[in-house]
């Protein structure tokens, strides 16, 4: 994108009064999606992102610029304004880049930003129709096709220069089920760091049956009750909860600030020793993968929770300095019009040796909670609130009528310690999660696993 030469120069005009450190983040972005509504194809849009992020630190000090004039004089001004704002102490620096390559563990067959338009228009109508014609209840679907092919040049003052290029491709239904005047929703969005070949392995007509089988089943389901119960949370999204209420508070973007449930608890007991949680960004074509984070570190599995015990954190390069601590390939970004932070990657609670029947069976009464929503957490206290988007009561062992209106209510340290079985059939979603630098694409993930108590909100 920018020569090298450039660079060198613009990292020495950004340490040019006294920073210790500068990084210059490039990226050129072209998104492309399909909708669908109504039976028909509504909108086709390409989007393309392209500039620059300028970052000086001055020991735990951060300014950063960004800029969408690639010139010479345009990098030059925008690295000036950091360097102006960081210190001033007049410092000539020799800045040598060398490039390093990673190499790419998430290879692409079918590129989908070069794909005919009727290519994707026909994968994203085989999915709307499965949805559309599943019952005769279905009143509404919505169903979009995205991929994103997103490159990116990281240079450093260390003398780092590499790129990537990540590409991703997902589908969207959401289906709406209708009867005496009620309106029920079900929706599957799988999704991965893929081309066009993702639909070899997960058909669209599965995507568009799952969501409006998921709408018929909330349509047809009573009320849950509320209380404290035992509850069963399937595989796959189930793991948001972890995400949510756990690994935000793992981030060295709150632990740094002491603004954590987890600051200061390294090597201690935080969960039931059945859990083994993981963060790991070198999964091969799975949809939080990266080969190297967005400060150029390669990337790497961390285990997090080993047996219950706090073994680490995900940092980045600032909130490593703050903390002691070197950088571990967990710094993200959604542009360059953000600064990075430690986020998540793909982060999940490993297979345990629990059988998922026995799971079952051992709970008398109490919820199973097969696909979750969307909910709420705080990462200081680690309170959360989570929709259950599709749920059954357990009775006697056995998983029986579907009730609608769940909420599972707690904290993370409190749900970490509760998890008394782990099933063996681990499995990932995926998602889109928003914190400090922006919206980036994260897996979630966990087997079937049993939460012996947890305040189930419900009417």
């Amino acid at each position: 994108m920018i020569s090298k030469a450039l660079l060198e120069e613009v990292l020495a005009c950004a340490m040019s009064t006294g920073a210790d450190f500068a990084e210059i983040f490039a990226e050129n972005t072209r998104t492309n999606s399909v909708y669908m509504i109504d039976g028909k194809v509504d909108s086709i849009t390409d989007h393309t992102v392209s500039g620059v992020g300028i970052r000086a630190l001055l020991g735990v000090r951060c300014v950063s610029a960004s800029t969408i004039d690639l010139t010479r004089e345009g990098l030059l001004r925008c690295a000036a304004q950091v360097a102006d704002v960081i210190s001033d102490k007049p410092t000539v620096l020799d800045v040598h880049l060398t490039e390093r390559r990673f190499g790419d563990i998430h290879p692409i067959k079918l590129v989908p930003d070069t794909a005919k338009k009727q290519t994707k228009i026909d994968l994203l109508k085989a999915g709307y129709f499965a949805a559309k014609n599943y019952h005769e209840d279905i009143s509404q679907v919505t169903a979009n096709l995205l991929d994103v092919d997103h490159n990116i040049l990281i240079a450093n003052s260390d003398g780092l220069l590499t790129e990537d290029r990540q590409i991703r491709t997902r589908m969207a239904v959401s289906a709406i089920a209708s009867k005496n005047g009620e309106n029920q929703s079900g929706s599957d969005a799988p999704g991965r760091r893929m081309g066009l070949e993702l639909f070899d392995m997960i058909s669209p007509e599965s995507i568009g049956t799952e969501a409006a089988r998921s709408a018929m089943v909330n349509l047809n389901a009573g009320y849950c009750p509320a209380g404290k119960m035992t509850v069963a949370i399937e595989n796959g999204f189930g793991g948001v909860i972890f995400h949510e209420a756990c690994g935000h508070s793992l981030e060295a973007t709150s632990v740094a600030k002491g603004m954590s449930q987890m600051a200061g608890k390294l090597g201690q007991k935080i969960a039931n020793e059945k859990v083994t949680a993981i963060d790991d960004g070198t999964i091969a074509n799975a949809w939080g993968s990266f080969n190297i984070d967005d400060e150029g570190n390669p990337s790497q599995k961390k285990i997090l929770i080993e047996n219950g015990i706090l073994k680490s954190y995900m940092i980045d390069k600032l909130n490593g300095r703050r903390m002691g601590m070197e950088a571990n390939g967990s710094s993200r970004r959604q542009s360059y019009e953000y600064d990075p932070t430690s986020r998540m990657s793909n982060t999940y609670i490993a297979a345990g040796n629990d059988r998922n029947e026995d799971i079952i069976s051992s709970i008398e009464y109490g919820l199973y909670a097969k696909k979750m929503g969307g909910g709420s957490v705080n990462p200081v206290t680690g309170a959360f609130n989570f929709a259950v988007s599709e749920g059954y009561l357990i009775r006697n062992g056995k998983i029986c009528e579907p009730v609608r209106g769940a909420s599972l209510i707690g904290t993370g340290s409190e749900i970490l310690q509760n998890i008394d079985m782990v099933g063996t059939d681990m499995a990932t979603g995926q998602g889109m999660c928003g914190s400090a630098s922006g919206s980036i694409p994260t897996d979630v993930g966990q087997p079937l696993i049993r939460v012996s108590e947890i305040t189930v909100g419900g009417r």
